[in-house]
């Protein structure tokens, strides 16, 4: 391999190249151009490579790198010759270079599409899936610098190096070639390689969770001498919840000679301690924050929860402080739990961890529950504490500088401890990849959501997420789209996440509603009625039911097939002395238990008014609490004695329990909501094929390129009417044309044109789709009344110059309706449906699915709007054509996911008959396309 020949001056340093990356097992490191400062870093890092890796990199021994090879490998124009590395704490780790070739193998230049690429990956980083990274990302600049193609030659026996390359999923040919493997890869990403791209980045972020979940030993930085304080406390609730590993206390004012604290090791420092550490706890101020973090890089921990406060939410200069601290850790191979975290806790038995300020721990169980504030965090875990639920996981991320919402949800995807993810949320860092990883979470368990701060310019000061313009409704819709069940409030969120947990998914909405008070019963049914649900009429079993009716009628309630869900109601018994009978919580608890084990698998949930001890009863055999199996204490060494270990309760057969009938019904029918979706999710929808015969794609981005130009402004421009006409037209969207009316004489010349009978309407901005302030006239049939109609129109409203009227030929009678497809930065894009006119914009009455559509999201959008039974028929109309109206949404889908430039589309109004639609108006705007950085190669976001 000789050196090759400088072809190009250098460019500018390409910063926007550089990236953090999670690798395989968990670990993180930065990806950067290699630069002309290099040299020492390379020189040393290939002194580390074994020369078996050498001579799989030269084909040839090569102990050493000459003045030369350091030159060549550290010089680069960063377009036809760019060169890659990979570090941790600074170091290089890996390398890759492309070097741009002609047909012929030599160097060359642009237009040349092809390069030769070669890597070189430290033998003891080698199976962390950094070669892998590398490709993705050296790809991706590749194709940014039009290189389109990959030529590597790789020994036969470089095993790890040809699998990279096979399992990238890029298009690929390979031969054998003077006894070496000759690959080819085809750079445009397919299916299979963003497939690839996001198994890894799955699988890697899971495990980066993992390893801050399941540490073998754990570091408390800043425990104080003195009882209380945060460190301390994090301390004792560490020993309390019997942490399974090794646990140490570390602060540098310690005495020197002071060996324990709480009954565990204490150090100055990470150094003094001499075993690996896996998580530290950093509860130091936030001036000594980067002493601790350099101290846990230099000694190999992994991962790190940081409870300090004095971050992004006080303010420019602690934002400054909180990129600083991220760009430190990572730079060691650490993620981040915070700043300004509540800590984490994971309740599995072999690891039994509460790293965090929790004061009330929670049992063992199958939820799991992420937040972004740790008030909110606190008043969950009480919540759940009282009603007798148990978690899995939690984790309270503050300021969430690094690890988010995101990351848990993949781990939790394929964590068997998890069977309901709850999440607070009070901003979404990538939008996209939430709603992606919902969507994949949500079709084996239910993932509940409540969003704080959702209005305009309320984003937590410690949180910097991208701009997005689309409202807090369509957020709702779009992430019930992708499964997930949004609820307002905190309540909303355990009383779902109770039912979810305990009890299976109903198969419809058919629910039986029985008690022993009619008043209770009627509550139910009504507030069944509000959700959408199918309520029979309740069956009273009278103030004098006993345990027992209440258990034969539960018996007979679920074994019945036109019932999918029950719901109990119950009152106090009174005796006949007027008080309660002691005891009347548990035996009906008892009771209930009993019918719902022996019954068909359909959910249960109870309402109850103040009866002694029957919520506690419900809530002590909990499907929430996991079964024990081993005492959860302590090390007899490490153990507080004046705090116990957690208790866990492992009888089956919990049935939750709610005070009053709405809390129930609504947590009931967000069941029965997300039942039918995982039904529906199931078996996918598609794009009908019969689109493809109908639609010039090749023919459209051409004429995209002519329309925006070979400079085109990024602010994009507005298409003229007849620009407009002509783009959605390749896309089978036919505008009914209009022609200009600057006076009668012109607007009578116009309709002869077109054929009587015609509109005659206002094009002018504030009057646009604007039919209650008069700028519509309708069904003109002749010349008469068309010139009578312009005048009143102008002696009405203004001048020809300022209305600027239009006429257009008459469509067919039928219902006025909005058709929108609009690119967000932050939710990509979206498809929008709704009636036309002022009702239906006041109401907000318009429903939104994520672009690409499919033939059941089409359908599903019409339908969910509030006003749709004016589509099917209401009050005796003829149903419209609902079919071809759904035949155009696919189309406009089609449009803007094929052609990014397009962002923004509105078609209005659309016209639907019995038969067939006319669409009336259309506008459309384009701009260079938007950045896709859920399309790029893995990074981890920058806040």
């Amino acid at each position: 391999m000789e050196p090759a020949q400088e072809q190009s001056p250098p460019h500018a340093y390409p910063a926007h190249w550089e990236a953090d990356v999670v690798l395989r097992d968990g670990g993180t490191a930065r990806i950067r151009p290699i630069t002309t400062d290099d040299a020492e870093r390379l020189v040393s890092f290939y002194e580390q490579v074994s020369d078996e890796s050498k001579y799989y990199r030269f084909f040839a021994p090569y102990p050493r790198l000459s003045d030369r090879d350091v030159h060549r490998f550290t010089h680069h124009d960063y377009v036809d010759r760019v060169g890659l590395a990979v570090t941790v704490g600074g170091e290089f780790i890996a390398t890759v270079r492309y070097d741009r070739i002609d047909e012929r193998g030599r160097p060359a230049s642009a237009p040349a599409d092809e390069a030769e690429v070669a890597f070189l990956v430290q033998d003891a980083h080698q199976g962390r899936g950094v070669a892998s990274a590398l490709l993705e990302h050296i790809a991706a600049v590749a194709r940014e610098r039009g290189i389109r193609r990959f030529a590597a030659e790789v020994l036969p026996a470089n095993t790890k190096m040809i699998k990279v390359f096979r399992d990238a999923g890029y298009t690929q040919r390979r031969s054998f070639e003077d006894g070496s493997v000759h690959l080819t890869l085809d750079l445009e990403p397919t299916e299979e390689s963003l497939a690839v791209q996001r198994g890894r980045e799955h699988r890697a972020e899971a495990r980066s969770v993992q390893r801050l979940l399941a540490p073998r030993s754990v570091a408390v930085i800043g425990v104080g001498r003195t009882p209380g304080g945060v460190g301390r406390t994090v301390l004792r609730n560490v020993l309390a919840a019997g942490f399974t590993g090794r646990t140490y206390a570390v602060n540098n004012a310690f005495a020197a000679g002071q060996e324990t604290i709480d009954g565990v090791p204490a150090h100055r420092s990470l150094g003094g301690i001499g075993e690996p550490v896996d998580l530290a706890v950093v509860a130091v101020p936030a001036d000594r924050v980067p002493e601790a973090v350099a101290d846990c890089g230099e000694h190999g921990v992994q991962g790190l929860v940081v409870l300090s406060a004095g971050y992004a939410e006080w303010g420019a200069e602690g934002r400054d402080r909180q990129r600083e601290l991220v760009r430190q850790a990572r730079s060691y191979g650490m993620r981040i739990i915070g700043p300004n975290a509540f800590g984490l806790i994971n309740t599995a038995e072999p690891v039994r961890l509460n790293a965090s300020l929790a004061p009330e721990p929670p049992a063992r169980g199958r939820i799991g529950l992420f937040t972004q504030s740790g008030a909110i965090g606190i008043a969950l875990l009480s919540g759940l504490y009282r009603r007798g639920a148990g978690l899995s996981t939690f984790i309270s991320a503050g300021n969430r500088a690094d690890i988010s919402g995101n990351d848990f949800l993949q781990y939790w995807y394929e964590d068997p401890d998890t069977d309901v993810a709850l999440l607070y949320l009070e901003s979404i860092g990538n939008p996209r990849k939430f709603t992606r990883l919902a969507r994949r979470t949500a079709a084996v368990k239910p993932v509940v959501v409540v969003k704080g701060a959702r209005h305009s310019g309320s984003t937590p000061p410690g949180h910097a997420v991208p701009t997005r313009r689309i409202p807090d409704a369509t957020v709702s819709a779009l992430m019930r789209q992708a499964g997930v069940i949004r609820v307002d409030t905190v309540t909303e969120m355990v009383d779902a996440g109770l039912l979810l947990a305990d009890q299976p998914l109903p198969a419809g909405p058919r629910v039986m509603i029985l008690g022993n008070s009619e008043s209770l019963g009627l509550l139910t049914y009504d507030a069944c009625l509000a959700e959408g649900l199918r309520p029979r009429l309740p069956l009273d079993l009278t103030t004098a039911a006993t345990p027992q009716d209440f258990r034969n009628a539960l018996t007979e309630a679920l074994a019945d097939d036109g019932c999918d869900a029950v719901i109990v109601t119950a009152i106090p018994w009174v005796g006949e002395d007027g008080q309660a009978e002691a005891g009347d919580g548990e035996v009906l608890a008892e009771a209930l238990r009993a019918a719902a084990a022996t019954g068909p698998a359909k959910p249960v949930a109870v309402v109850h008014v103040e009866i002694g001890g029957l919520a506690k009863a419900l809530a002590a055999a909990s499907g929430t609490v996991a079964r024990p199996s081993a005492p959860r204490t302590a090390p007899a060494d490490q153990r507080d004695p004046q705090t116990p270990p957690p208790q866990e309760s492992g009888a089956p057969g919990r049935i939750p329990a709610y005070p009053a009938a709405e809390r129930a019904v609504r947590a009931l029918a967000e069941a029965v909501r997300y039942a039918q979706w995982r039904r529906q999710s199931a078996v996918p929808g598609k794009v009908p094929e019969f689109l493809d015969d109908t639609i010039d794609g090749p023919g459209t981005a051409q004429l995209i390129d002519t329309l925006l130009g070979p400079d085109p402004d990024p602010r994009g421009r507005q298409l003229g009417t007849e620009e407009a006409r002509e783009l959605l037209a390749g896309y089978g969207i036919t505008v009914r044309p209009t022609l200009p009316a600057p006076g009668p004489d012109a607007a009578v010349a116009a309709a002869a044109r077109l054929g009587y009978p015609v509109a005659l309407k206002t094009t002018a901005p504030h009057l646009r789709h604007r039919a209650d302030l008069g700028g519509v006239r309708l069904d003109l049939a002749d010349e008469d009344a068309l010139r009578r109609a312009y005048g009143e129109l102008t002696g009405l409203l203004g001048g020809p110059a300022e209305l600027q009227p239009v006429v257009q030929s008459m469509a067919p009678r039928g219902v006025d309706t909005v058709v929108r497809a609009t690119i967000d930065p932050a939710a990509g894009a979206v498809l929008s449906f709704g009636l036309a006119g002022a009702p239906s914009e006041l109401l907000g009455d318009t429903a939104h699915r994520l672009v690409p559509a499919t033939d059941r999201d089409a359908a599903e959008l019409i339908r969910s709007i509030r006003a749709a039974p004016v589509l099917f028929g209401w009050r005796g109309a003829a149903p419209v054509d609902t079919a071809a109206l759904e035949e155009l949404l696919l189309r406009v889908s089609r449009l803007v996911d094929d052609h990014p430039e397009v962002v923004s589309v509105a078609l209005e109004p659309v016209v639907v008959a019995t038969r067939g639609l006319t669409v009336l108006g259309a506008s459309v705007r384009l701009s260079p396309p938007p950045a896709r950085t859920d399309l790029g190669p893995r990074r981890l976001p920058n806040y």
